[in-house]
């Protein structure tokens, strides 16, 4: 019987993801399908399933590469003030997603514990901390999941709820190990968490330069990365039992730690698919066997508490529909709040956590899981309904030119408008009077003294060029640029030392040198006219973009379907150039360097930068 449940297990974690899409059932998630195919074959159903040992250790494994995979879903970029991008939202208004995504979940935790202390009241629920807990969480991987189906994960409103769902994710974590820690009888220890902390910027800062050699030495037969990964999984979760933690917080951490060493995207595929791929679709199949519906059903209790959460769990979000009102049209605001009830990912854990310190009886358990079940299904079929996808602005990459002249003027005004939002600054009063009628977004510096620079908000951009007339000018602007944390940072230089070049080139400032393009656009002239008409053409554009988009990746080049629109010239793939052929298969990380029409080549541009 063992034996069958397990075979059984993994039959139909094969086939739910094969009949949803036979089906086209997109709107409710694959994980909780297989929570409800496992409540059909376990106790509540058919009873062909049982939990044995082998699949109770496979499901254990199941939440901690679970939790792993949301903590590398965390974009650090995001939690950064500078480098969190403010945009227009369809109402018009200017949004701060950090900002907004923090008041939303701040309310969230007001009005989670307000329910969980209406539940004790009410007689229903007495641990006021743990229904709260469980009330403020929010299914990062579901929200992902459902933010790229929609292509908004680079909007205002896809960041914000994006954001919202990581706070719902990395706190109610916290505040769960802290509970543990105060409820399992390791209060005293509770400061040893920090420890925790401690071994993962430890083993960031160990491991960061051997990872980066790891990438370069790794085979098929030895796979580094991932044994790294590994390494850190079981060294975080040993780490966080011994000082008192829950394993499923070491596996958070693990995945944080695994996100900042920056793995490339063919390592995060086999991650991912090592986890959802076979260990996390048997823990949400066996929690879906594990449920008792019949003992669930036969308890008028239990009758009463399932309707009320499911109810709480919606209202506990109430905040987030409210504060994305203020900034966001008004429906989609409302499907947005709907979004972020999904709650799945973490209430599990939560309530294995609770079980093993027998906080919470078995039937109470079943309710809470049943409701975040069905919160679940009906949050994303909500959510795709409701939200309207407009033709607002994405979100561009922010651009500063320090320097109003010929050569920048032009610049600013050919960079495609769909891409980039340029802001231009110049200390020179008499280029500010002649380019300020021609120019929008033209600022008058006093100086160039850094607390200038940062008030104008220079430094508030992805992208930074220093292109004044004066060397000294450019090359101190760049360098505090780079202190700053530009992600990029050009500089025009007239002359260039070997020892500038050297230092720039270690901290990845790019230099722009007009003898030196001027010389090589001279080369191309005589050498390949072709490639300089494609470079100084009106009508055509020259791109590269990097493949973000799975739906394109593992394919060959002839089976693009837009590959007669435009003419792939060449792909960088690591740190090696590659020359495209019919049957070049792409992978993810791609860049690819193509040209094309601007509305094609836009187009195609877009397609492939998307995550999928």
């Amino acid at each position: 019987m063992a034996q069958l449940s397990l075979f059984l297990v993994v039959l139909l974690a094969l086939i739910i993801p094969i009949f949803m899409a036979r089906f086209q059932i997109s709107n409710v998630p694959t994980a909780v399908a297989e929570i409800i195919v496992g409540i059909i074959m376990g106790s509540s159903g058919f009873n062909l399933v049982t939990s044995t040992h082998d699949l109770t250790f496979l499901s254990n494994l199941g939440v901690i590469l679970l939790m792993f995979l949301s903590g590398m879903e965390i974009d650090f970029d995001l939690l950064q003030r500078r480098n969190n991008p403010k945009g227009k939202s369809q109402a018009g208004k200017t949004v701060d997603p950090l900002k907004t995504a923090l008041t939303a979940f701040i309310g969230v935790v007001v009005m989670a514990l307000i329910l969980a202390y209406v539940l004790k009241l009410v007689g229903l629920f007495s641990e006021v901390m743990l229904a709260g807990i469980i009330l403020m969480t929010v299914a990062l991987g579901v929200v992902i999941a459902t933010l790229k189906e929609k292509d908004i994960l680079e909007r205002p409103i896809g960041q914000t709820i994006l954001l919202t769902a990581v706070f719902g994710e990395v706190i109610p974590l916290l505040l769960l190990t802290i509970y543990a820690s105060i409820n399992g009888g390791n209060a005293g220890q509770l400061w040893l968490i920090i420890l925790l902390f401690l071994a993962a910027i430890f083993l960031l800062r160990r491991f960061k330069q051997p990872y980066l050699w790891f990438a370069k030495v790794t085979k098929a037969t030895t796979q580094l990365d991932i044994r790294l990964a590994f390494f850190l999984i079981f060294a975080l979760v040993t780490v966080a039992e011994r000082v008192g933690a829950e394993n499923i917080l070491g596996a958070f951490l693990a995945g944080m730690v695994m996100k900042l060493l920056e793995p490339s995207e063919a390592t995060k595929d086999k991650l991912t698919s090592i986890g959802y791929g076979f260990f996390i679709p048997i823990f949400f199949i066996m929690t879906g066997v594990g449920l008792n519906l019949r003992s669930l059903f036969a308890h008028p209790y239990a009758l009463m508490l399932l309707p009320v959460l499911v109810i709480f769990l919606l209202l506990a979000k109430l905040p987030v529909v409210l504060t994305f009102m203020r900034f966001f049209e008004k429906r989609n605001a409302f499907a947005g709040g709907f979004l972020t009830a999904t709650t799945i990912t973490i209430v599990l854990p939560t309530l294995q956590v609770a079980r093993k310190l027998h906080a919470i009886t078995s039937t109470q358990s079943d309710a809470f899981i049943l409701a975040a079940v069905i919160v679940c299904i009906v949050s994303p079929i909500i959510f795709n309904s409701s939200f309207v996808l407009t033709k607002e602005d994405k979100i561009k990459q922010r651009v500063s030119i320090v320097g109003a002249n010929v050569f920048t003027v032009p610049v600013a005004h050919d960079l495609h408008d769909n891409w980039y939002s340029v802001k231009m600054f110049t200390n020179k009063k008499d280029r500010y009077e002649t380019y300020d009628s021609r120019v929008k977004n033209l600022t008058f510096l006093p100086d160039l003294n850094k607390d200038t620079l940062e008030k104008a908000g220079v430094f508030d951009c992805d992208i930074l060029v220093a292109s004044n007339h004066d060397d000294q000018d450019n090359v101190k602007i760049a360098r505090l640029a780079h202190e700053e944390g530009v992600k990029r940072v050009i500089v025009r230089l007239s002359e260039v030392s070997g020892d500038m070049v050297e230092e720039f080139h270690e901290k990845n400032i790019e230099v722009f040198n007009f003898t030196n393009v001027h010389a090589a656009l001279m080369r191309a002239m005589i050498e390949s006219p072709t490639v300089y008409r494609i470079m100084t053409d009106t009508k055509n554009v020259l791109y590269s973009v990097k493949v973000k988009n799975t739906y394109y990746t593992g394919r060959q080049l002839m089976d693009l379907e837009f590959i007669d629109q435009i003419t792939i010239s060449r792909i960088r793939r690591g740190d090696e150039w590659l020359i495209p052929h019919g049957s070049t298969v792409i992978e993810p990380g791609d860049v690819l360097v193509f040209s094309g029409e601007f509305k094609t080549a836009d187009k195609v541009r877009d397609l492939l930068s998307h995550g999928q």
